[in-house]
């Protein structure tokens, strides 16, 4: 039971004793007091005064006495401005802290038993993966975690974006100036191989497109007429024809792009539980334009084109069937949409897609609207803002991206660089060490990012994620290894942390019962970060939960308490929290070492 709960059952007790009326506890506004006023709790009194038919002083002040006649677990009350401010005893949050600490799940919230699909990732197989795809990646996992933690069943899901103009891009630099390249020959990861590839192309296209300018044409004329492009073309026309010499090409580059990337996945520690492809994907959603067509949803242009027209709902009219009868992007998500919810049973989809595709996202829901989905209204666009470096923005056709595995290689740098600096790995041998860096440099980038609530843009700072006394993942991380050694060291003198050994009633004082109270509110953050889809409201309670543990033990010293009663609550207490701090962790996707 919650203190708010708690505290509004007995407010409707004392209301039924005290005015012989009826209320429900759930219409009662329990908040927690602010920190100018005197107060664990706040209950509002104003909705009352139609049933005490007194003033708002007076109201609080009957209920606030009857609370210190009848509920001993209240040791005190004020009233300010029909505010009843009330205090909580060393009853109440003993009791909380046993149920706490007794309860094997806590935070883990009951299941809903609700099947939603997260879907992220989703690149594309021309390049390899980037700082953008970094944050995409960290806030789909996270998010599917969360999701999971709050009580649901997930399913983490990508679409990798492998056939198009873009692909064929690469395969045509590929054969102008790689062939022959592999990623053995060359030493290069494949999608590193494949990156160059498609950079080269922008450099064949320049230097085509300049000549034809210096030739006397239109330069957007010359972006259409370059040799280059119109060869791109004749290599897709070629790969939707099924012509074998482009599909084996095709074949071949693109596995190696998939080996690179689930080199990088794992680095990250990201997985999927289901991955679909585009080549499989895209003819998919073209039967829907013929239901589209019948029930007047679309319209039928005399070019033969097929439309949505959304201007009565304030957006734009939409293509979904070109005349030549193939299918745009939109069409293919329709047909995803339609094919997921059904055989997945899904009672809601996440995309987790950066926001400039808010737009298309609006769009997707509205037209599954009016072709008669009702699980329309249960996708949701998880938008997020860019990623951004001190040197500015990225751009890889020209190869100024920041590559996820250089820069996950740059974290480990960093890593180590700040720890053996600090000192705070002393003693352990290298292969722990090692270890410890590569586990430090991934805390550091997932919570760097993930702190950051997703709808905003952020610049990242390699540098800046790693400190061992900032708002960092390496920091929860100390704290956490700082908890294990003070239990190893209680183990060591025979101490016991387990609660059923505890000694009841022991008395908590205000440093711990603030504990107790963040502690407390665990479950409550892990609901609201998945309302919210908002992983940052775990990062920030995870370091306030840290920071004030740390607080705690400077001004208490644990070990060196005499009483054994107080000493093994403390323990009890300590060993609760480096639980929640892991389970939060958990959900951001980083490991919390034991040692440090």
């Amino acid at each position: 039971m919650t203190p708010e709960s708690f505290i509004a059952g007995k407010a409707v007790q004392a209301i039924k004793a005290l005015y012989n009326a009826d209320v429900e506890a759930s219409a009662l506004q329990v908040q927690v007091t602010r920190k100018e006023f005197e107060g664990d709790f706040t209950l509002v009194v104003f909705p009352l005064l139609k049933v005490s038919h007194s003033s708002p002083d007076n109201t609080g002040n009957a209920i606030g006495g009857w609370f210190m006649d009848n509920v001993p677990e209240i040791s005190g009350f004020n009233v300010v401005k029909g505010f009843l401010n009330i205090s909580l005893s060393q009853l109440w949050w003993n009791e909380l802290f046993l149920s706490i600490a007794s309860d094997p799940g806590f935070g883990l919230l009951p299941s809903t038993g609700k099947n939603i699909m997260v879907e992220f990732s989703s690149p594309n197989t021309n390049k390899p993966l980037h700082l953008g795809h970094i944050r995409n990646n960290l806030l789909g996992d996270s998010v599917s975690r969360l999701l999971k933690a709050s009580g649901n069943n997930v399913i983490k899901a990508t679409l990798v974006n492998d056939r198009g103009v873009h692909i064929c891009k690469s395969m045509y630099a590929w054969q102008q100036s790689f062939a022959g390249a592999t990623p053995e020959s060359t030493g290069k990861k494949g999608d590193h191989l494949v990156g160059d590839c498609y950079v080269e192309f922008n450099n064949i296209l320049t230097r085509e497109v300049n000549e034809l300018v210096a030739g006397g044409m239109d330069p957007e004329e010359a972006k259409k007429e370059a040799p280059c492009m119109k060869a791109v073309h004749e290599m897709l026309v070629k790969w939707e024809q099924g012509d074998r010499e482009v599909r084996e090409l095709w074949s071949m580059m693109n596995g190696w792009v998939f080996d690179g990337f689930d080199q990088t996945y794992k680095a990250l520690g990201i997985s999927f539980d289901k991955v679909y492809y585009e080549h499989d994907t895209y003819l998919l959603g073209k039967e829907l334009v013929q239901k589209g067509l019948e029930n007047g949803a679309f319209v039928r242009d005399p070019d033969g084109s097929v439309w949505c027209d959304l201007t009565a709902d304030g957006l734009d009219r939409k293509l979904v069937l070109r005349s030549d009868g193939t299918s745009v992007y939109i069409t293919q998500d329709l047909g995803i949409a339609e094919r997921r919810f059904s055989e997945d049973h899904l009672d809601s989809h996440v995309y987790v897609v950066g926001d400039e595709q808010n737009y298309h996202f609006a769009v997707l829901k509205l037209i599954l609207k009016k072709l008669g989905f009702e699980w329309a209204d249960r996708i949701y666009h998880l938008s997020y803002g860019m990623v951004e470096l001190p040197e500015g923005k990225m751009k890889s056709r020209e190869g100024t991206v920041v590559d996820a595995d250089d820069l996950i290689e740059k974290m480990y740098e960093e890593a180590k660089a700040t720890s053996e600096e600090s000192g705070k790995l002393e003693g352990l041998d290298e292969e722990e060490k090692e270890k410890l860096y590569r586990m430090i440099g991934l805390a550091a980038l997932k919570y760097f990012i993930i702190k950051v609530d997703p709808k905003r843009k952020m610049l990242f700072n390699p540098k800046e994620s790693i400190d061992f006394n900032g708002n960092t993942g390496p920091f929860i991380q100390y704290t956490h290894a700082r908890i294990c050694s003070i239990l190893r060291k209680a183990e060591e003198r025979g101490l016991s942390c387990v609660v059923s050994d505890m000694a009841p009633g022991v008395e908590l004082s205000a440093k711990e019962v603030r504990l107790v109270k963040l502690l407390n509110i665990y479950p409550q953050k892990v609901a609201d970060a998945a309302a919210a889809l908002s992983p940052a409201v775990i990062a920030n309670y995870a370091y306030d939960l840290a920071k004030e543990f740390n607080q705690y033990y400077h001004d208490t010293p644990i070990l060196r308490e005499e009483n054994a009663d107080t000493l093994q609550m403390r323990l009890v207490l300590i060993s609760t929290l480096a639980t929640v701090l892991s389970r939060a962790t958990d959900i951001l996707g980083f490991s919390l070492p034991e040692r440090m």
